[in-house]
């Protein structure tokens, strides 16, 4: 509850609005779907919440109506977006996507959810994903402590994914991978990675970002509200191509999808990173999809439409492939 003093300190409309009091007011993706089986897929789904004691973060998995159920099929570990700071995964949007992309890729999905700005600033986000997906590698030896994971997942073919803000934490995961020291153990292996509308950013307009002045300067408040530690919107985490950054050679994936639609705003940067990454001497394979006439996230909203049903069926086909020649 806002209390008396309910002065409006920031706004990032149309998702936030933060009191002089502290209190944060979320105004999208606050409805709740509880998990159970969907009647109209057939998908089953289940909270787990002792992911990270003591906080908010969980996970909910979805295993898809399976012919066969003792055989083992791809697992995908999905973040879901709102500009980090809105929806989680029993938000209804995201709830139905995931239902719908389960039933069509025959995939086990387990969809994250981290605690968000502004009052869980970045890093925390990336912290917590990170956290959710070392729980989920618990399961590679099927011995965790989730039963699904133990009994459905395969471990030779992770997938990971995300939407906007949540393929910007897919991204960085990636990274850190390509990049780390850990030893992941040898039943892991992230054959593929899909980002759909991802949100990267720069400090220079690029493209037509520059030709809606007002959607620009919206999208050039996110990273600062997010990240006050720093703000800048050449963060190597915002923009995979910053100087000093750690480049997109070390991608720790072999397969990359990016999912561009031809109204978003961000669909520029998809395009680029796109470019660089196949130019980069990263030895993945990686491809791009663009979806013509629709906006950022379009699919979310309308399921039902041809459109939407063309990108899950794109995933699905990506989710299906086995790793390319090169890797074998």
């Amino acid at each position: 509850m806002a209390s008396s003093n309910n002065e409006i300190e920031y706004e990032f409309l149309p998702l936030l609005r933060v009191y002089k009091n502290g209190h944060v007011e979320r105004l999208i993706g606050t409805d709740s779907i509880p998990a159970g089986t969907d009647p109209q897929t057939g998908v089953s789904s289940k909270d787990v919440t002792n992911i990270i004691p003591e906080t908010e973060v969980y996970v909910r998995i979805y295993l898809p109506n399976l012919r066969n159920k003792n055989k083992k099929i791809p697992l995908l570990v999905y973040v879901h977006g709102g500009g980090f700071v809105v929806s989680t995964p029993s938000s209804s949007n995201y709830h139905n996507y995931l239902n719908a992309l389960v039933a069509e890729s025959q995939v086990i999905a387990v969809s994250v959810h981290y605690r968000r700005p502004p009052e869980h600033p970045l890093p925390i986000a990336y912290e917590d994903s990170w956290a959710a997906l070392q729980w989920v590698i618990s399961h590679s030896n099927g011995d965790g402590p989730e039963e699904w994971l133990n009994n459905y997942a395969d471990f030779g073919r992770v997938f990971l994914s995300g939407e906007s803000a949540g393929a910007n934490i897919v991204h960085n995961l990636v990274i850190a991978i390509g990049n780390s020291e850990l030893d992941f153990g040898l039943n892991l292996n992230i054959l593929g990675v899909a980002l759909v509308h991802p949100y990267f950013w720069g400090s220079d307009p690029i493209g037509s970002e520059a030709v809606d002045p007002d959607r620009k300067a919206s999208v050039d408040r996110l990273w600062p509200f997010v990240c006050p530690s720093n703000p800048d919107n050449d963060d190597p985490r915002v923009n995979p191509l910053a100087e000093g950054g750690p480049g997109l050679m070390g991608l720790g994936c072999r397969r990359v999808l990016v999912c561009v639609a031809e109204k978003d705003i961000l669909k520029d940067r998809g395009w680029v990173y796109f470019q660089a990454l196949g130019r980069s001497g990263w030895m993945g394979v990686v491809e791009i999809h663009e979806t013509e006439g629709e906006g950022h996230a379009f699919h979310l909203y309308d399921l039902q439409c041809g459109k939407a049903k063309e990108l899950i069926t794109r995933m699905a086909a990506f989710f299906s492939r086995d790793m390319p020649p090169m890797f074998h």
